[in-house]
């Protein structure tokens, strides 16, 4: 199955973005209209709510830290697409606060959805969802929240297969990677070559690791890139005078990132530096013999 959805989703992305698009959003909708109505029915089953209990000791919210960040992360690709967008600088800054704020209310309605119908917990520690649909509507609302939650991932992949194509797909162009990551099918001009290379990598994660430890992986990768992004804003062309507080913001912001990242254990840093590895290799296959050739 994983292999199949990786396949089928190449196939939509090739085709051309304009469908694939269209795909990411029925995907969206799919697991977005599942998940917000049942968490809406259990809250206002359940009125009036239980009071906050204590809060858990650091510790424990370190043990989940990188899993909670898991699910906040993908905000950034929107910024892919800039150059085909209608003025970015307004646009996209908008774009990312809805989406982090929308994120966060479904995320609170869900949270108190569960803790006000299973006071007690549920059955399943590692699928609490499916607990709160049985819990609605039995093993029909268990199944409709377990297929929300295959659109979810499956939309997530899709949505990455869309924009990460386009970043190997440019440092083809740019010369960065090897040309061939620039190629673009001659018929649906889209980076073919690009989206098949991240189509196979991302099944061959899929079948190497448990959910729980790629989720771990990625976003240790985004938060590494989170904090050069932050650091090399000083320098980026045209800032002119940086307001002070910016400086502020960005060092709170690294400084999360820092306590993220120490919260890796070696396994997701040997996996991290692995792929690292074999992104330098592929750029020194590119980028050394071009040196030469200018000397």
């Amino acid at each position: 199955m994983l292999i199949a959805t990786c396949a089928i989703l190449a196939a939509i992305n090739i085709v051309g973005v304009k469908r694939a698009l269209q795909v990411l959003g029925g995907l969206t909708l799919l697991k977005a209209l599942p998940l917000l109505a049942a968490a809406v029915a259990a809250v206002v089953l359940t009125f009036p709510w239980p009071a906050p209990g204590t809060l858990p000791p650091l510790s424990d919210l370190e043990a989940g830290a990188l899993l909670v960040f898991y699910a906040f992360v993908g905000f950034e690709n929107v910024v892919v697409p800039a150059g085909e967008t209608k003025r970015p600088a307004t646009v996209l800054p908008r774009a990312i606060f809805v989406t982090i704020g929308s994120t966060t209310l479904l995320y609170f309605l869900v949270q108190l959805a569960f803790v006000s119908a299973l006071p007690a917990g549920g059955t399943d520690d590692k699928a609490p969802l499916i607990d709160l649909g049985s819990w609605l509507a039995g093993p029909v609302g268990a199944a409709v929240l377990t297929l929300a939650a295959v659109a979810s991932l499956t939309g997530n992949l899709h949505g990455i297969m869309t924009s990460t194509s386009r970043v190997t797909h440019a440092l083809g162009e740019r010369g960065d990677l090897p040309g061939w990551f620039a190629r673009v099918h001659p018929r649906f001009v889209t980076p073919a070559n690009s989206i098949l290379f991240l189509a196979v990598l991302a099944g061959a994660l899929a079948l190497s690791g448990s959910f729980v430890w790629l989720a771990v992986v990625s976003t240790l990768a985004r938060l590494v890139v989170y904090a050069v992004t932050i650091a090399a804003l000083p320098r980026a062309p045209d800032r002119g005078r940086v307001n002070p507080l910016l400086y502020v913001l960005g060092a709170l912001g690294i400084a999360l990132c820092v306590w993220g990242m120490a919260q890796a254990g070696w396994e997701a840093w040997r996996t991290l530096g692995l792929l690292a590895l074999a992104g330098a290799v592929l750029y020194a296959v590119t980028v050394l013999p071009k040196a030469r050739l200018s000397r």
